[in-house]
């Protein structure tokens, strides 16, 4: 399996990115795989945030039956 990349991580290559794509002079081919690689970056985002969603939502439940 491959190696996993933290969120920030993620976030700062999906900056470089926009930055990439917003000063750009490449060709639309290159935009294209650029956009492509952004989309599969941001998909990856919207995992981790969801997990980190789930587990706060459960440490919350847990905590309020303690109460």
């Amino acid at each position: 399996m491959g190696r996993t990349t933290s969120f920030e991580t993620k976030i700062d290559e999906l900056q470089n990115i926009l930055s990439k794509l917003e000063n750009s002079t490449d060709s639309l081919e290159d935009s294209i795989n650029l956009y492509e690689k952004g989309m599969k970056l941001v998909s990856d985002c919207y995992k981790i945030l969801n997990k980190a969603e789930l587990k706060i939502t459960t440490i919350n439940k847990a905590f309020d039956e303690v109460k």
